[in-house]
C-alpha cells in the first residue's frame, strides 16, 4: 500500500447515471467526488447491458490492477450480487484492500435467503460501510461491523424554501416499480380530494415497468388533471418540481436510506413516509418527517391533512429537514471517508 496522501481508488458498481434518462447512483457521486478532490479514480461500469457491464468491470479491474490501492464494491445483492461476488475476488486476488458499501433495502432479506454466499463474500471486505444503521444492524447478525457513512448530495444545488402556509401540492418521486407502490400515492390523493379538492400530485420517475398500469388506475380513480406523470427529472427538472410542491410523499414498501427524502429536506418539503426499511432510521416521526405504516391509506391522508391545517408542524418538519439534509454533505460526509482511507494507509 502507498503511503502518500491520495490513495489510489477504484470504485465498481452501476454508473449508468452517465448516461442521460437514468438514475445518478451514490457511487458515481462519490466516485466524481473524490476526483474532484485530485484522488486519482478509476471507475466500472456505466455500459447499460448488465453483461457488458460485467465484462467491462473484469476487464478494467484486470487492467489497472497495479493502479488501485483500495477497491470500493457497492453491495445490492439480488441478481447483481453476482458481479458483485467477482469484483471482490478479483480485488482479493490483486491484494486490494477492499470497502464493501452497502446498499438497498431489500439487502437483509437477500441475505436471510443467501447466508453462506453473503457471508463467504462479505468476508473480503477490510471494512464495510453502510448509509444507515439499519443495513448495520442487518449485517450485525452475521458477525460482521459496519461503519455508517450517509449518502451524500450536494447542498449546494438545492434551493431552500422553508413551507409554512401549505397548497396541497404534492410530489412523489421514485421509480415506478411495486417495491415503491405509487398505487398508494395515487389512493392518497382521490381520499384527499374529498375534502380538499384542489390537492393535486406530480408523480416523477422512471419507468420500472409498471407506469402504464399506475397511468390506468388514475384514469379509473377520476384523477385525470389532478395528477400529472413528468417522466424521469434530471437534476433541473427535480429542483422546479421541488419548488412548486409543498409536500413530499414517499410510499415505498422496501426502502434503506432514500435519497429522495434527503433531496426533498433539503428544499425544505415536508414528509410524509412509510416507516419501512431503513426509513425510521432517517426520520424522527414529528420531527423531521411524518411516519405510517406500510400500506396505512388513512394514516398517510391523515398525515397530508394535519400538515395542510398545523402551520406550525408544517414549519418545523421544513427546517427540521434542512437539518437533516446537512447531515449528508460533501463537507460532512467527506471526513468520514477520509477516515477509512486513512486507516488503508501503511
Amino acid at each position: 500500500m502507498r503511503s502518500t496522501s491520495k490513495l489510489r481508488l477504484a470504485f465498481i458498481g452501476p454508473m449508468v447515471g452517465r448516461h442521460a434518462g437514468n438514475t445518478t447512483m451514490q457511487g458515481q457521486i462519490l466516485c466524481d467526488l473524490f476526483a474532484r478532490a485530485n484522488y486519482r479514480v478509476v471507475s466500472a461500469s456505466a455500459k447499460l447491458n448488465r453483461y457488458a457491464r460485467l465484462a467491462d468491470i473484469i476487464l478494467t479491474l484486470i487492467r489497472e490492477r497495479n493502479n488501485i490501492d483500495v477497491l470500493i464494491v457497492e453491495i445490492y445483492g439480488g441478481p447483481s450480487f453476482v458481479v458483485e461476488d467477482i469484483a471482490s475476488a478479483l480485488g482479493q486476488l490483486f491484494r486490494h484492500r477492499i470497502v464493501m458499501w452497502l446498499h438497498g433495502g431489500a439487502m437483509p432479506q437477500f441475505m436471510a435467503r443467501h447466508p453462506r454466499w453473503t457471508t463467504r463474500v462479505l468476508k473480503r471486505a477490510n471494512i464495510l460501510v453502510a448509509p444507515s444503521e439499519y443495513l448495520a444492524r442487518a449485517v450485525r447478525e452475521y458477525g460482521f461491523t459496519a461503519r455508517v457513512i450517509p449518502n451524500v448530495i450536494d447542498l449546494s444545488r438545492y434551493q431552500y424554501r422553508c413551507r409554512r402556509d401549505l397548497q396541497p401540492q404534492i410530489l412523489w418521486m421514485r421509480s415506478f416499480h411495486p417495491i415503491y407502490n405509487p398505487e398508494l400515492a395515487l389512493h392518497v390523493l382521490a381520499r384527499l380530494r374529498k375534502t380538499v379538492p384542489d390537492a393535486a400530485l406530480v408523480m416523477a420517475g422512471k419507468d420500472g415497468g409498471h407506469e402504464y398500469e399506475i397511468r390506468q388506475l388514475a384514469e379509473r380513480l377520476g384523477l385525470n388533471g389532478a395528477v400529472r406523470f413528468t417522466g424521469f427529472l434530471d437534476m433541473l427538472g427535480k429542483l422546479r418540481a421541488g419548488q412548486d410542491s409543498d409536500i413530499f410523499l414517499n410510499t415505498s414498501r422496501v426502502d434503506n436510506m432514500p435519497v429522495a427524502l434527503v433531496e426533498a429536506g433539503a428544499m425544505g418539503l415536508p414528509i410524509v413516509s412509510t416507516a419501512v426499511g431503513g426509513v425510521p432510521d432517517l426520520l424522527t416521526d414529528r420531527q423531521t418527517g411524518l411516519l405510517v405504516a406500510d400500506q396505512d391509506l388513512d394514516g398517510a391522508v391523515s398525515a397530508v391533512e394535519l400538515l395542510l391545517r398545523d402551520r406550525g408542524l408544517a414549519e418545523k418538519l421544513s427546517s427540521n429537514g434542512r437539518r437533516l439534509a446537512e447531515r449528508s454533505s460533501w463537507e460532512h460526509v467527506e471526513p468520514l471517508w477520509e477516515q477509512i482511507f486513512s486507516e488503508m494507509r501503511l
